[in-house]
């Protein structure tokens, strides 16, 4: 939402919400991809079919996170982009690539375990390596096809104080509401109920199946619950506020001005921080679809443990020598 005349509004929210998160996220979000991409890196000759679509999230996510300290100095700054107009579009393009690249590799990856479990025989041994290259080259051009209408939309406006906005200037919201109305569609509705047609088939299939291996309802169980909390808490909220907050604005843009309208503006930068979060929760997927990545935590964790326990054991075991020694000469 762009600064306008509606007194009830109160613009400045974003300058102190986004930015620590926003950093927190480039954080902990580099550290994360950059240790699965490294895991799947490592077993690069034994890469299986979804870990194709895996490593494609990974590479989405790393060029979304390098861009937040910029939009973080950016907010900082207080609405000020001080990195040119060409960069202030590179960023925003990144942003939808890392979102609806996510959403089609995820569909993917839902669709492969459908095939998985439905049709191991007659579909899966005809997948190959091969395949899942040319379908994740498919999905980036679909992604960007999808995303380069938004690049002509203006995004930098102001004479002193220029502005990067993730939408478009108040001018053509109207236009551009009716183009985000579209791209939920094409990019975020029809990936959501391709993936709930996927798991609904896979739950009536185990459910009635007696035979499927216990490892394969294991991960299918796992990735449903990776993707019930990316869709819920990541992808939802921020398309129904997204367009919400763009429909305000055509609003403020006809002189009208509601209580509410405040609250729609807050929910809609909560919704914003909530979905660069899908860069930090993304990596659960490795979990998915990579066997040797929980062994390796578990082997993380068993060398932290000794290493914060040691000091405790030594420093009472110093204590417990020295009041021996304090009371052998007290006798």
């Amino acid at each position: 939402m762009n600064n306008t005349t509606c007194p009830d509004v109160n613009f400045g929210f974003e300058h102190k919400f986004l930015p620590p998160v926003f950093i927190s996220v480039f954080i902990v979000g580099l550290l994360a991809n950059g240790w699965g991409l490294k895991s799947l890196l490592q077993k690069w000759r034994k890469l299986k079919i979804i870990n194709v679509f895996v490593l494609n999230i990974g590479v989405a996510d790393i060029l979304y996170l390098l861009t937040l300290p910029f939009l973080m100095v950016y907010y900082v700054m207080g609405s000020k982009w001080i990195f040119g107009v060409t960069f202030c579009k590179i960023t925003r393009f990144c942003f939808n690539l890392n979102l609806y690249g996510s959403i089609g590799f995820l569909t993917c990856i839902s669709v492969y375990r459908y095939l998985a479990i439905v049709h191991p025989v007659r579909v899966m041994r005809r997948l190959t390596v091969t395949h899942s290259v040319a379908i994740s080259i498919m999905v980036w051009l679909l992604v960007s096809v999808q995303s380069l209408p938004n690049m002509f939309f203006i995004k930098t406006f102001g004479n002193t104080t220029e502005s990067c906005y993730d939408t478009t200037h108040q001018t053509y919201v109207e236009d551009y509401l009716k183009y985000s109305l579209g791209w939920t569609l094409a990019g975020f509705c029809i990936p959501l109920l391709i993936t709930l047609g996927c798991y609904g088939h896979i739950a009536i299939v185990l459910w009635t199946k007696k035979r499927i291996d216990k490892v394969q309802k294991q991960r299918s169980l796992k990735l449903l619950l990776i993707l019930i909390l990316l869709f819920s808490v990541c992808y939802i909220p921020y398309h129904v506020l997204r367009n919400l907050n763009l429909w305000v604005r055509v609003l403020l843009k006809q002189q009208m001005c509601y209580k509410w309208f405040n609250g729609v503006y807050v929910a809609h930068q909560i919704s914003r921080a909530l979905v660069c979060l899908n860069s930090v929760l993304n990596p659960l997927v490795y979990l998915h679809g990579n066997e040797d990545i929980p062994a390796q935590l578990r082997q993380l964790l068993q060398r932290a443990c000794p290493i914060f326990s040691r000091p405790t054991s030594t420093n009472s075991g110093n204590v417990s020598m020295t009041q021996r020694t304090n009371l052998s000469h007290s006798v």
